[in-house]
């Protein structure tokens, strides 16, 4: 008896591609771009909603750090927030954080390398409350109606745990093995072989 929770993909389509030429490689780049569709939704909900609740324009990962900074209502270093965010481009942080303390979201104190923390401020403690009533309004109760999504969600972050923690693996091994420049393609010309012409 065919799962009704996974339709079925009809057989006149092809799936297959560079990147998919077997069965468990097409799964995988089925998950990769339903990742990469999730993140761009992701990001168009977090800036309309910080825009119905303030007049800050913010990219999904600014909205994302400001929620960060405000979590559990204590102070975070560049640092935290990069570990928290699976981030590694500091001067990105940076810039978003100077943009959020322009917009008197969030306040830097401290001094130093390590020194330096982020807070929200009222007005950021402010919005981001207002931002967690609409979210409530509109993304939980449209979650809440849907309960077998809602039973699956556990089980999505997992899902979604593991593949991090597997991608972060291949990518250090991709990153340990890497090639010289040259080694694939055209090699690069020598001197003895520039001699020759």
């Amino acid at each position: 008896m065919p799962n009704r929770s996974q339709p079925e993909t009809p057989k006149s389509l092809d799936r297959s591609w560079h990147l998919a030429r077997t069965p468990e490689e097409m799964d995988v780049a089925d998950i990769e771009y339903a990742l990469i569709r999730c993140f761009e939704a992701f990001g168009h909900w977090q800036a309309e909603c910080l825009a119905s609740v303030a007049e800050f324009s913010a990219s999904g990962p600014e909205n994302a750090l400001l929620h960060m900074i405000r979590a559990n209502d204590r102070p975070k270093s560049v640092r935290d927030l990069a570990h928290m965010a699976n981030r590694q481009d500091i001067p990105n942080i940076q810039y978003s954080l100077r943009k959020l303390i322009k917009g008197g979201l969030v306040a830097k104190s401290g001094s130093g390398r390590s020194g330096v923390t982020y807070e929200t401020t009222q007005l950021g403690r402010n919005v981001c409350d207002r931002y967690a009533d609409v979210r409530a309004g509109l993304l939980i109760d449209s979650v809440g109606r849907l309960p077998e999504l809602a039973k699956r969600l556990p089980d999505a972050a997992h899902t979604l745990d593991l593949m991090t923690g597997i991608y972060e693996q291949a990518a250090r091994q991709a990153a340990t093995h890497r090639h010289r420049p040259g080694r694939f393609g055209a090699e690069p010309p020598t001197k003895s072989s520039q001699r020759r012409k």
